[in-house]
């Protein structure tokens, strides 16, 4: 995500718009280490009161309660937001806020322990698994909240107010178990101002792109940057193109690990149509092998026209930026015979929110989420963050959005209902790390666009009977 700098929200991500090189051949030790039984003193959802639009969930007006978030491209400062507001609701109530870039190394053991906080953002490089979570029945599942009445309107639930497909972001094994808060958009991003210093034009189909490409390197700029460190930003270019070419059918096949799915010729146009960047010396010198912050530094520097990223790269890039850079979101330009249009979007809620079931203040956990939810709350988030929310219409007139995120919102607008996103990193985290470094060696050219696909399809078999 995010959700989310290098990591996932991202979701993203899982930023999501999430994703990890720390679950490379460990499936087993992370389950082994999320811990708890599954076990938990916390109400079942038959046992809350959901016609209780003040306090559905029972909340101990005087019990302690502990929120952790990953603190990445997102921030932290609107935790102190979302506190407040939880205590205006419970006074008495302590509200223990911490943040970490690390989400495995300090909450691991407590999940191991039994004594996870109440609510948790699990997103980052080092997020714990939500499929290994839930495998091991450590997280609540959802579903009481999502029919808990919306605090704004306590004649809808929570579920109708929800932006579309953050239900489905949040599911695993047909049950919901994170609220994917941060509403996320993926794409290229360039600098408005560089293009109008250049006089060049804002490509809409790939050949365009192409020519941007060559009249940028012909001036001795970069056409593109990436966090070779992190493929899953490049996976964001080379999947929205799959995508786009073979349409949301090809989509739900490659999320349910269909190893036929690699065989489907709009792979192989995708692909090979992406890997001209490698072929024609497209990339930024040493982009392979940067970081998040260092591909995108440079990218700020004018040294490069284009970079992938979800739409937390605005508020993740906020010291780096000049002033007149003019961000602005691109949605990945169109091949012929693609069956999804220019406009159409990669777009959903990352930054994974969830409650642990053996957190001490469960039921402060889920009102916490559902305060989340508030207008109030979702237009502090997108002030401080600089990203829309998953609650339509979150952010009002009275939210002064920065240019990046201006454009996401006006991509957003022009997608309409062609927005579309792929589930798989959040349900398939082994196949999803494979595909990132089999994308790393296409990028540094170590292997061809057709070993790229038997690579895909040989984890999509493997996984998918594991």
């Amino acid at each position: 995500m995010g959700s989310a700098t290098e990591y996932n929200r991202r979701d993203i991500f899982k930023r999501a718009a999430a994703i990890t090189v720390l679950a490379a051949g460990s499936g087993s030790l992370l389950a082994a280490c999320a811990g708890g039984s599954g076990s938990s003193d916390s109400k079942k959802a038959g046992e809350y009161n959901l016609k209780d639009a003040k306090n559905p969930f029972g909340v101990d007006p005087k019990a302690g309660l502990e929120a952790f978030i990953f603190d990445g491209g997102y921030g932290k400062d609107y935790l102190a937001a979302f506190a407040a507001i939880y205590s205006k609701t419970y006074p008495d109530a302590k509200v223990n806020q911490q943040a970490d870039k690390d989400i495995t190394g300090k909450l691991q053991p407590r999940f191991n322990a039994g004594s996870p906080p109440d609510v948790i953002d699990d997103s980052g490089n080092k997020q714990i698994k939500l499929d290994v979570l839930v495998k091991d029945k450590s997280l609540v599942d959802l579903a009481p909240l999502l029919d808990a009445p919306y605090i704004d309107d306590p004649s809808k639930k929570v579920r109708d107010v929800l932006m579309p497909g953050t239900i489905e972001s949040g599911t695993i094994d047909g049950k919901v178990y994170n609220l994917s808060y941060a509403y996320t958009m993926w794409g290229l991003w360039y600098s408005g101002k560089l293009f109008k210093d250049n006089g060049w034009t804002v490509p809409k189909t790939w050949a365009e792109f192409i020519t941007v490409c060559e009249q940028a390197k012909a001036k001795g700029i970069a056409p593109l940057a990436h966090q070779g460190k992190y493929p899953y930003y490049i996976n964001v270019a080379i999947l929205d193109m799959i995508a786009k070419q073979g349409g949301l059918d090809l989509m739900a096949r490659i999320d349910k690990l269909d190893p036929t799915a690699w065989d489907d010729p709009a792979v192989k146009t995708a692909v090979e149509a992406f890997f001209q960047v490698v072929e024609k010396d497209f990339l930024l010198p040493g982009t392979n092998g940067m970081t998040h912050t260092e591909s995108q530094t440079a990218w700020n520097q004018y040294k490069a026209v284009f970079i992938p990223s979800g739409s937390w790269l605005e508020n993740e890039q906020l010291t780096s930026t000049p002033a007149d850079f003019e961000m602005t979101f691109l949605p990945m330009p169109s091949l012929p015979g693609d069956k999804l249009p220019f406009e159409a979007i990669r777009a959903g809620s990352g930054e994974p929110f969830v409650v642990p079931t053996k957190a001490k203040n469960v039921a402060g956990g889920l009102e916490f989420l559902r305060m989340m939810l508030t207008k109030e709350a979702s237009g502090k988030f997108a002030q401080a963050a600089n990203s829309l929310t998953c609650l339509k219409d979150g952010v009002g007139p009275e939210v002064q959005l920065k240019p990046g995120t201006k454009s996401t919102v006006v991509a957003l607008k022009a997608a309409g209902a062609n927005v579309f996103n792929f589930q798989y990193p959040n349900t398939a985290s082994k196949f999803d790390e494979d595909l990132q470094n089999a994308s790393g060696e296409l990028l540094a050219k170590r292997i061809t666009p057709a070993e790229w696909i038997k690579r895909a399809k040989e984890s999509a078999t493997k996984n998918k009977t594991a």
